[in-house]
């Protein structure tokens, strides 16, 4: 069991590493300085490996425990996002329009207090690979890594990812056995009709009236075509067409985002859409067409590592406080990549009563931070009496 008293030691480097993030915020793959902090302080943690580059501006470190077993991948995400910070905390950002609003800093500051603290002690059986990865907020990171050869290169045979959660109480978990979070598909529907006079509706084809049947009719994707036991949204965000009150427009365009927990489901929800903004517009003589883009996929947890992942936050935080239930939500998370690839788990980490992610006035809670470096550095500790047990 990892020392607690030693991982509280390390709080106040890990809050000035934290803050040191969130004064200096970088977006997707310009992630420069904190990949350079990063493997700086890697390597003066002793690492076994530090490796830049990977995915761009990813960096790896490896950290190999006293004896041989499992390649345990470990990940957190750097990068910021495009909002303008309005907490007037003494470490605010010092560039404007860009901010921490999604605790990327505290993830990172995290996951650098376990890779200190393992390469310090190596109580571990097996490798810890710590992957500090940039562009989750759209970018790809995961699978950008992915096709750089992250898991090949490392020998990674599962992997496992933390996000704080504000609303859920500080320093708590929750997790569940199967989806997470969602798959985040993007679409652009444009409907081409006939210009014309708006006095005159008879001598064109109103592309107005037919975009307005249509948003009504994907909604029967999730109300009539998606089992009623299974969850999926699809919202139509933008419509824009025409530019005065006396013409009808020649086209209209609209887009929009589907969410979905269930592969399955997310195929219905793309090939169901295609089929309306097709035929709904024909109905009155307009032309539909469809662009359809995949974003992240479902987040899923692989069932027997979220029970050890749930066994590790349990033995941090106690049984009670780790939700076991976690219902999913409709946001999006590109670790997704990565599980799709390697069994793994996914966990949340309360936030407690901050602002919401994504939000101007969010910050971190720094309390949390070696709640987390604690789960880390038990999830490589107990991996070891896991396989032990497993044998």
């Amino acid at each position: 069991m990892p020392n607690v008293e030693r991982i509280a030691g390390l709080k106040d480097d890990v809050v000035s590493w934290r803050r040191d993030f969130h004064s200096h915020p970088e977006l997707l793959y310009d992630v420069v300085r904190t990949a350079g902090i990063v493997a700086e302080k890697l390597k003066a943690f002793g690492c076994d490996e530090v490796v830049t580059g990977i995915g761009r501006t990813g960096v790896v470190g490896v950290i190999r425990g006293r004896a041989p077993g499992r390649v345990m991948g470990l990940r957190a995400d750097m990068d910021a996002l495009p909002i303008e910070e309005e907490t007037n905390l003494p470490y605010r950002s010092t560039k404007p329009g860009l901010m921490h609003a999604c605790g990327h800093d505290g993830h990172t500051a995290m996951l650098l207090g376990a890779a200190r603290y393992l390469a310090e002690t190596r109580d571990f059986a097996g490798t810890a690979v710590i992957i500090f990865q940039p562009a989750e907020e759209g970018g790809a990171g995961a699978k950008a890594m992915i096709e750089d050869g992250l898991l090949e290169r490392f020998g990674i045979e599962e992997v496992y990812g933390m996000h704080n959660k504000p609303g859920v109480p500080a320093g708590t978990f929750a997790i569940n056995r199967g989806a997470m979070l969602a798959a985040a598909d993007r679409f652009r529907i444009t409907v081409e009709g006939k210009g014309g006079h708006a006095g005159q509706p008879h001598d064109a084809i109103d592309s107005v009236v037919a975009s307005s049947q249509l948003v009504l009719a994907l909604q029967s994707i999730v109300a009539r075509n998606v089992d009623p036991l299974k969850n999926a949204v699809v919202s139509v965000t933008t419509i824009n067409g025409g530019d005065a009150f006396n013409v009808l427009p020649q086209r209209v365009v609209l887009t929009g985002t589907v969410r979905s927990l269930d592969p399955v489901v997310r195929d219905l929800c793309e090939e169901r859409l295609t089929a309306i903004a097709r035929t709904v517009p024909a109905a009155f003589g307009a032309e539909g067409t469809v662009e359809y883009w995949r974003g992240y996929p479902v987040t899923i947890n692989d069932p027997e590592r979220a029970r050890f992942a749930t066994e590790v936050a349990a033995s941090v935080a106690g049984a009670d406080q780790v939700d076991t239930a976690f219902e999913p939500i409709m946001g999006a998370e590109d670790f997704s990549f990565m599980l799709e690839q390697r069994p793994g788990a996914f966990i949340f980490i309360g936030n407690g009563d901050s602002a919401g992610l994504h939000h101007p006035r969010y910050n971190f809670n720094d309390d949390i931070l070696t709640t987390g470096i604690s789960y880390w550095v038990r999830l490589v500790e107990q991996g070891q009496s896991r396989d032990a047990a497993a044998t």
